[in-house]
């Protein structure tokens, strides 16, 4: 299953410290979250996210979930206690529990999350499912760092990952400096 288990899907867009914020959800629970510039971008992530909906713009209904997450996002509150419906592969799954086991101010690299789920070589695949994870900061994909340093890639930018990761207390180095051979495929 790729995606939650009711495809009617209301959504809300607010502004939070990151820029906008969309927050999708069913009668379940938070099925996406996302950020961006503009509403624009946003709808059209949701969109490509479920292509066989037509989410609808409720803001009345997703108000207490999308305040909780921007309690969450601005740091004013240290625990995130909203209702997911998500769906993804057994091991997106795993990889999933596993991201909401790091504790807040933490981070774990890739290679150390592979050998946690028993993968010691699978570093790669972490990445591949924390970049399908749909619901940024509810599920914590911003906390795996790169063992080289930096903060890595992040589907909404490095910079949102970094202000993240600050406002939780993590101490970041600078980025590596790219080297000609790292740059090369």
């Amino acid at each position: 299953m790729n995606g939650p288990t009711d495809l009617s899907i209301d959504f809300s867009i607010t502004r939070c410290s990151l820029g906008r914020m969309l927050v999708a959800g069913t009668r379940r629970g938070v099925c996406f979250v996302a950020f961006a510039d503009g509403e624009t971008e946003l709808r059209a992530r949701l969109d490509a996210r479920f292509p066989f909906a037509a989410p609808e713009r409720d803001d009345v209904r997703l108000k207490p979930w999308v305040e909780r997450l921007l309690d969450y996002v601005d740091g004013f509150a240290q625990r995130l206690d909203v209702p997911l419906d998500v769906g993804g592969t057994r091991f997106q799954r795993d990889v999933w529990a596993a991201l909401r086991r790091i504790p807040r101010g933490h981070t774990r690299t890739y290679g150390e999350l592979a050998v946690e789920l028993g993968r010691s070589r699978g570093a790669r695949a972490i990445a591949g499912a924390c970049a399908a994870n749909p619901v940024a900061v509810a599920i914590p994909c911003h906390r795996v760092v790169p063992a080289r340093g930096g903060v890595g890639g992040y589907a909404w930018g490095a910079a949102r990952k970094r202000a993240l990761l600050e406002r939780e207390g993590v101490a970041l180095e600078a980025e590596p400096e790219a080297s000609a051979s790292s740059c090369q495929r």
